[in-house]
């Protein structure tokens, strides 16, 4: 008992001894305490206004591609891509047009005008479009037909041929086969 003792008077000595250096503060980084410069941050976005949440906006930003090249929506890119330039101006081109009085089609028709079919998220669907609805899904298609015969065709090759043709065994072979089977079981 008096060697638990004097473990832990030495244990209780040591932890006090290293307590100062572990409790001293690290000099605090300057960087931290000073505001940079906002702008390192981003350019700054315009404010939010009426429009910034209009469901009609929305869903004609939605119907055209950013032309920052991150092929997303306008709406998408507009607030989850702070630093685009590009979807903050064609959000004010949009409620500008709609501020005409203008329909969703008018202002997509007017997009397409100006920057081409490439501003459609969806290709219209007339003449050789066509193909990019009907394609994807003809290929699933015809692939799926091909592995589902692939399949069946290997399973059934996969069968031996002896176990489907019948017994060539002559009633002789059967009971001397019988009658070993017989002797070696107790």
């Amino acid at each position: 008992m008096r060697d638990a003792l004097g473990r832990r008077a030495f244990l209780r000595t040591g932890a006090l001894a290293i307590l100062p250096i572990a409790v001293r503060r690290a000099p605090q980084d300057t960087a931290v305490a000073r505001l940079l410069d906002p702008e390192m941050a981003g350019k700054s976005q315009d404010p939010v206004n009426d429009y910034s949440n209009d469901p009609f906006i929305i869903s004609v930003e939605r119907r055209l591609r950013c032309t920052c090249g991150c092929n997303l929506d306008i709406y998408t890119c507009r607030t989850t891509d702070f630093t685009c330039t590009y979807s903050p101006a064609l959000h004010r081109e949009i409620v500008a047009l709609a501020q005409q009085h203008k329909s969703a089609d008018e202002i997509v028709a007017a997009f397409v005008a100006k920057y081409g079919e490439s501003a459609l998220m969806a290709p219209p669907k007339r003449g050789f479009n066509w193909a990019a609805y009907l394609l994807p899904g003809i290929v699933i298609t015809v692939v799926g037909i091909v592995i589902a015969w692939i399949l069946i065709r290997r399973s059934r090759v996969a069968v031996p041929a002896a176990a489907a043709a019948p017994s060539t065994f002559s009633d002789e072979d059967e009971a001397r086969l019988r009658a070993e089977l017989d002797r070696l079981e107790p």
